[in-house]
């Protein structure tokens, strides 16, 4: 029997049935109170943080209480369990378009968000007139995350490249090229890939003729996730103290797309 959705955030049987496992899994050794809350209704919880942007203690009063939700996704952070369902999706998504598991080729670009008070790593984005956090993403040719990287809006597109593009080159050592816009090209940084992380990055350039608005080859792919993500309210800004959280909303931001595009099997 199917379950009645009482939020539009809330997992369907199906979606549930695959990130069960990761949320589920408890220790054999382990002692202690047993466990009473719903793991599912916690998930729905997180879920609709994500999408409303409300604050902890604003939750519903259907939901589990909001120290018992956030405490589990502080443990959930710290155990990285986010990102496992995330790197399970990832191949089960790609393959249900038709492609390998592990992309070859990613899009890397960054996007500069306000912030709130408080908290580390902030700074100031000249280019974009912005006081907060920066964002640095390469996805793959679906916009599905392959790395994220947030840290203070004031280091260069070029310097912040680096740690992001290290991460996907470990994630997916079959990574072998970058598309990404002009700002990348400075500060010898295509040489700096080539030599440490054996990456080709290919500069997508604007046609010399073109006027106004032009979607750009390859590159339109990742400001399209950078577009999904802001639908959730929670990451319409950076309202985090940590900008390690805040990667957290953006893995758990992909699990939901990811969710939604995998069909019944």
């Amino acid at each position: 029997m199917s379950t009645t959705l009482a939020y539009p955030t809330d997992l369907t049987d199906d979606q549930w049935t695959l990130i069960r496992p990761y949320v589920c899994r408890r220790s054999p050794a382990r002692v202690g109170h047993p466990v009473t809350v719903s793991r599912r209704r916690l998930v729905n919880a997180i879920l609709y943080i994500l999408r409303t942007g409300c604050q902890w203690r604003m939750l519903p009063h259907d939901f589990p209480p909001w120290g018992t939700v956030a405490s589990q996704f502080w443990r959930w952070r710290k155990a990285g369990v986010w990102e496992k369902i995330e790197a399970a999706l990832h191949a089960r998504v790609r393959e249900q378009e038709g492609r390998r598991s592990r992309p070859s080729a990613g899009i890397v670009d960054s996007q500069s968000v306000k912030s709130s008070e408080g908290g580390s790593e902030r700074g100031f984005d000249a280019g974009k007139k912005i006081t907060g956090r920066k964002r640095h993403l390469v996805v793959d040719t679906l916009g599905l995350l392959i790395a994220v990287v947030v840290h203070a809006a004031n280091i260069q597109d070029y310097d912040g490249a680096k740690e992001v593009l290290q991460k996907a080159k470990a994630r997916f050592p079959r990574l072998k090229l970058i598309w990404a816009d002009s700002a990348y090209a400075r500060n010898d940084l295509p040489n700096w890939l080539l030599a440490a992380c054996n990456l080709v990055l290919e500069v997508v350039r604007r046609a010399a003729d073109a006027v106004g608005f032009v979607v750009m080859h390859r590159r339109w792919v990742v400001e399209r996730s950078f577009g999904w993500l802001v639908r959730n309210r929670r990451l319409s800004r950076d309202y985090e103290r940590s900008p390690r959280v805040s990667e957290t909303w953006i893995h758990i931001a992909m699990v939901k797309i990811m969710l939604r595009r995998l069909r019944p099997s």
